[in-house]
């Protein structure tokens, strides 16, 4: 039986040639279906090409309407390059692996290379690191790490700005006791009151060094869950462990754990099992009043949820401050276990969901006291 297509409503009057580039926005904007009002690109070449580029990533019927499409994956890149702007390139190059993988990348490794590195690209490629031949993953480690520098470029000076504050902070104290006077940011801060004339500094401001207690690093324990919910939050971790690490009197360990536990800490630069992976970053906790645990999970733990709720307990008591992010980024979804999530936090830990920079100023605020 023939299938029936909806009567296409014929415009009300023909489209006037001055009128032709507004008609062919309009049919952009609101995708196919506007052919049925009559709205085409017709008559507009530049137009027309941009809605065969649009329709070969959002038209899941690309043989229906007003012919199939000859665009290939890499006549589709090479059309987005020279049709749309960057940002709006970037959106669809996005959307095509989103919906349709990347499985026609890879007969195709060149195209890698003329595709904008994002991190939906990087996670695609982390995703399908296992069909990735040995041309593709060289490939793939170039675009990882060229957005693994963008974005530690756009976070760093903001991160270390609100981390470096915090330990400088740290580091003096109201104890006006000659020993621990700190003469050079005495005389560095009170620079402005020098007298020319009569040759003298008046300093009315006096900094202390702390206790020996607070010269002593903190330690920053970043444990990442590795399933593939997590991506996203992974990419940005790995990211602000590379960053804490270049920090002043910080020591920085990196662990990812899915069924089992990887401690990555000299590389900074199945069912989940959270709880194996905090009993490993207990074992390096060597002091607990300055270590920062903070773990990136969705919180579904492999087990029974209460080992996990009395290993948050255990070392939070100890003095240990417990972070507990159910998503790290800017566009993530947090999809966590919220009753877990709920638990950890009635026990000593601190629950968010939150951008790399909510997470160094809450970083910050412990650092400080």
């Amino acid at each position: 039986m023939a299938r029936k297509t909806k009567p296409v409503t014929p415009a009300a009057k023909p489209v006037s040639a001055a009128d032709q580039p507004w008609v062919s926005r309009w049919r952009l904007v609101l995708g196919k279906s506007a052919e049925q009002r009559g709205l085409s690109c017709s008559g507009d070449a530049e137009a027309l090409a941009a809605q065969q580029a649009i329709d070969f990533v959002f038209d899941e019927d690309r043989s229906a309407g007003s012919g199939e499409s000859t665009l290939t994956i890499p006549r589709w890149i090479d059309a987005v390059t020279e049709l749309f702007p960057r940002q709006a390139k970037e959106v669809m190059e996005r959307e095509l692996i989103a919906r349709r993988g990347i499985a026609q990348l890879l007969d195709h490794p060149k195209l890698l290379e003329q595709i904008e590195p994002s991190v939906e690209l990087v996670k695609t490629l982390l995703t399908h690191k296992d069909l990735l031949d040995p041309r593709a993953r060289i490939l793939a480690r170039k675009i990882i790490d060229r957005v693994v520098q963008q974005l530690k470029q756009q976070l760093e000076i903001r991160i270390e700005a609100a981390i470096t504050g915090a330990l400088r902070r740290d580091r003096h104290s109201p104890r006006r006791v000659f020993r621990n006077l700190d003469l050079s940011r005495t005389l560095r801060k009170n620079l402005h009151n020098w007298d020319a004339e009569r040759e003298l500094l008046l300093v009315d401001r006096v900094f202390y060094y702390a206790a020996e207690r607070n010269k002593r690093p903190w330690h920053i324990i970043v444990c990442v869950d590795q399933s593939g919910s997590m991506l996203d939050s992974a990419i940005f971790s790995a990211v602000m462990a590379s960053i804490f690490a270049e920090l002043p009197a910080v020591k920085t360990s990196l662990v990812l754990f899915d069924t089992n536990v990887v401690d990555l800490s000299d590389q900074v630069g199945s069912p989940v099992d959270i709880t194996q992976a905090l009993v490993y970053a207990n074992g390096l906790v060597a002091e607990p009043a300055r270590s920062i645990v903070v773990l990136i999970t969705d919180f579904f733990e492999g087990r029974d949820d209460q080992d996990l709720v009395d290993q948050v307990r255990a070392m939070a008591d100890s003095g240990t401050r417990m972070i507990g992010l159910g998503a790290l980024g800017y566009d993530a979804r947090p999809e966590y276990n919220k009753a877990t999530a709920g638990k950890c936090r009635k026990v000593g830990m601190d629950i968010l969901v939150c951008t790399p920079e909510r997470l160094a100023e809450a970083m910050a605020e412990i650092i400080r006291g």
